[in-house]
């Protein structure tokens, strides 16, 4: 395929189960090199765009290529070039950590001398090389995590899938995980990953959708979005029990937007030294005030709502 064109291509992508629609009709494109992500709430349609992405799962309507093929007519050959993580690690607890790398390799038909070659490499680059004759089963979430990730690259993937990559895991072992997922990306790997954690996001991914309903809402770089669909900072500000009614009618013109929540109030604005002081004359005493900038999850927050979907 030409460098130019896209490794993911769809328009108009759809997919149904029955009469439910999980993917209504989206157009995206994923270039080669680039680290592209889905964001949304539980039922947004994420997974189901990945495996479709995946070769997995057949699409109801619209177009996909990837890599430049029909996963329709060319999906084994499509699945022989792509790596996936899974949510889930479905690694086998009866081999070795080096076992899994190899036994996975062999679906590919690769010989057994280059993949122990391989699997050395490939446990050296996600720092498991002295557990290496281990049993999988003792392994950390933050190890296992570390070894799926090695498992999809055995076959030197143009495009590597990952499905929420550090749900579950402890703060040193999230980042761990995306520093090598940030060497990949350097190395030239084209990554399409979904997460709920917004500063992953923010960390890993050149540019994003942001997809509820099954539709996309909102496309572009995370710095984008942010200016598109939030303000330069927030003003979060603390009162007492029941305070947080107060009337802020006192800031109006300085604020693009005011959230009351259940314990703090938010002020959507782009100068939080104005506002807080004009909070202060106009008499209101908020027991805490703290500025900070804003973030992915508010631009997540304001697109999708804040209501708990299961």
């Amino acid at each position: 395929m030409p460098p130019d064109e896209p490794l993911v291509l769809a328009r108009g992508l759809t997919k149904r189960f029955g009469h439910f629609t999980a993917v209504d009709a989206i157009d995206f494109s994923i270039a080669r090199g680039e680290s592209f992500g889905f964001l949304g709430p539980n039922g947004a349609g994420k997974s189901s765009t990945m495996r479709m992405v995946a070769a997995v799962s057949p699409v109801t309507a619209g177009t996909l290529r990837i890599l430049g093929r029909d996963p329709a007519t060319d999906g084994p050959s499509i699945r022989a070039r792509i790596g996936v993580v899974p949510q889930e690690d479905s690694l086998d607890t009866e081999l070795t950590v080096e076992e899994n790398l190899i036994v996975y390799g062999r679906y590919f038909d690769l010989p057994r001398p280059l993949l122990r070659e391989r699997a050395a490499a490939l446990l050296d680059f996600v720092q498991l090389t002295e557990r290496a004759h281990d049993q999988v089963e003792p392994l950390s979430g933050g190890m296992k995590r570390r070894l799926t990730i090695a498992r999809a690259l055995v076959n030197e993937p143009e495009l590597l899938l990952l499905d929420e990559p550090t749900t579950g895991l402890d703060p040193q072992a999230r980042h761990l995980v995306w520093d090598r997922l940030y060497r990949l990306k350097q190395q030239g790997t084209t990554l399409v990953l979904t997460t709920h954690y917004m500063d992953e996001a923010e960390q890993l991914c050149d540019r994003l959708v942001v997809m509820d309903g099954g539709r996309i809402v909102a496309e572009g770089t995370p710095a984008a979005l942010i200016r598109e669909h939030s303000t330069r900072e927030v003003l979060e500000l603390r009162f007492p029990p029941g305070g947080q009614d107060v009337d802020l009618g006192a800031i109006d013109g300085l604020a693009s937007r005011i959230e009351r929540l259940p314990d703090r109030v938010l002020i959507y604005t782009d100068d939080s030294d104005a506002a807080l002081a004009r909070v202060g004359t106009a008499g209101l005493e908020p027991v805490a005030a703290l500025t900070r900038r804003s973030t992915l999850e508010d631009v997540f927050l304001r697109l999708t709502g804040r209501q708990l979907v299961d």
